[in-house]
């Protein structure tokens, strides 16, 4: 019910940003050629407008929806939703501007401009007033559905948070039965303890109750298969929440096989199409960026080959996606027995770099090659930085979670790295942010993470 819920207002909120951005372009259709402005090129045939409507129908949603605008986050200021509406439509309009120009015929640039004009207002307004209406409608406590919780630990508190969090679905939790008698007449979270788990029946004949959520541990598993008992002669909704949350780690919940109910602990971020948009988008920009940065690298051989003997380039095994070892390549920066006693990380002042070796490292010319290593699909544009199989048993043994970032392949730069979170910096904080990328990944923050390090993120005090 919960997620059948989510769906519908999700389909209200792209009906209603549809309707808007046709609104929006119709209106600048008629601003642009039936207004005040003078038409001195002519009117644009009415077959190419319609496809411009109909790219901008199919950019804008696809934008909003990586911004994560249509997710329920009530968190989000009203200010903080027009802000985020702000940023993903100037992105949506750079990308149809660009689709524009390269694909067909360029269409008329003021239209699009007064089109994002129209469409910022007209989609900003129409969300705050579908956030006030829901926010009322809440306040008034019209069309709720009630909720019993059967267990007071930390799971059925889990569940009266969330459901308080997320009362623009319309549940509301009227009580908690408790398993510990001196809990009785206390309240769990705000909600109310009306009674001991046996007094279930009695709880359901006295309290308008729609829905009941079980949310008692792994221990009492033989309590819960009383309650089914009971609740199966009752038209009560009735709900189980699994004590497995806190063994979830990376995109688990609950899946389906073949009509089986599978609950999935731990899972794979970029699946299916994501997995297919995210090589693709590595595989654009690699050859751009080799294009672009091909007379520095030639110059950066030339200097690595006078200054110091040995190879140019220098390929190391590191770790990469699901714990596979590749060579990392890079511009060669150390002696060619700078490792002869054995792997150490590199740190200020290290002895063993060449003499153009340490400019390198700092302003992390030294990467460049791994273009190459994006193109062969080692590794990808944006991930969590490799690290050296050597490091990582000792790693893994300290800081948990961190064999959760081999879930994804590994990175030129990453999250963590435009935070300044590179070199000999805290590993638990560099996992952290990495682990916060996987979970929240979408092209978008791929681009922005690249924008960054473009923009200075690859300068770091710690980078040598």
């Amino acid at each position: 019910m919960f997620s059948r819920l989510q769906r519908f207002y999700t389909s209200i909120k792209v009906a209603t940003d549809v309707c808007m951005l046709t609104v929006a372009f119709v209106l600048a259709y008629a601003t642009r050629f039936v207004g005040l402005i003078p038409v001195k090129d002519g009117i644009p045939p009415l077959e190419e407008t319609a496809v411009s409507l109909a790219m901008a129908l199919a950019i804008f949603p696809f934008t909003f929806h990586q911004s994560r605008l249509y997710i329920t986050n009530r968190a989000r200021t009203h200010f903080g939703e027009l802000f985020a509406v702000f940023k993903a439509s100037i992105t949506a309009t750079l990308i149809l501007v660009a689709l524009t120009y390269f694909t067909r015929e360029r269409y008329s640039r003021l239209t699009l401009a007064l089109f994002l004009g129209y469409a910022l207002v007209l989609v900003s307004v129409t969300r705050l007033v579908l956030r006030v209406a829901l926010s009322e409608v809440r306040r008034r406590g019209y069309n709720l559905k009630t909720i019993l919780v059967i267990g007071e630990g930390s799971l059925g508190r889990r569940v009266v948070e969330t459901v308080r969090e997320h009362r623009e679905l319309g549940f509301r939790v009227v009580g908690v039965l408790a398993q510990d008698p001196a809990k009785v007449g206390r309240r769990v979270r705000g909600a109310p303890v009306l009674g001991e788990v046996k007094d279930v029946e009695r709880i359901l004949d006295a309290w308008p109750v729609d829905q009941v959520i079980i949310a008692l541990p792994l221990a009492e598993q033989l309590v819960v298969k009383e309650l089914m008992e009971q609740l199966a002669l009752r038209t009560v909704d009735v709900k189980v929440v699994p004590d497995l949350y806190q063994y979830i780690t990376l995109y688990g919940g609950l899946e389906e096989f073949g009509g089986l109910p599978i609950i999935s602990l731990q899972g794979d971020p970029m699946d299916g199409w994501s997995r297919v948009a995210k090589r693709a988008f590595d595989i654009v920009f690699s050859l751009v960026a080799i294009a672009l940065t091909a007379p520095l690298m030639l110059v950066t051989a030339v200097m690595v080959k006078l200054t110091s003997k040995g190879p140019i380039l220098y390929a190391q095994e590191r770790m990469g996606i699901d714990g596979r070892t590749f060579p990392i390549l890079k511009f060669r920066t150390m002696r060619t027995d700078a490792e002869v006693a054995g792997a150490k990380m590199a740190s200020l002042e290290d002895p063993r770099r060449t003499p153009i070796g340490t400019f390198l490292r700092k302003y992390s010319i030294d990467e460049l090659p791994q273009f190459f290593n994006v193109l062969r699909g080692d590794m990808s544009l944006v991930g969590p930085r490799p690290e050296r199989p050597v490091f990582i048993e000792e790693f893994k043994r300290q800081i948990p979670r961190y064999h959760l970032r081999h879930k994804v392949k590994s990175g030129i730069t990453g999250w963590a790295q435009i935070n300044g979170l590179r070199g000999q910096t805290s590993i638990q904080k560099r996992i952290e942010y990495d682990l916060y990328y996987i979970e929240n990944w979408s092209l978008l923050m791929d681009l922005k993470i690249l924008v960054r390090t473009a923009l200075g993120g690859f300068l770091s005090k710690n980078a040598y």
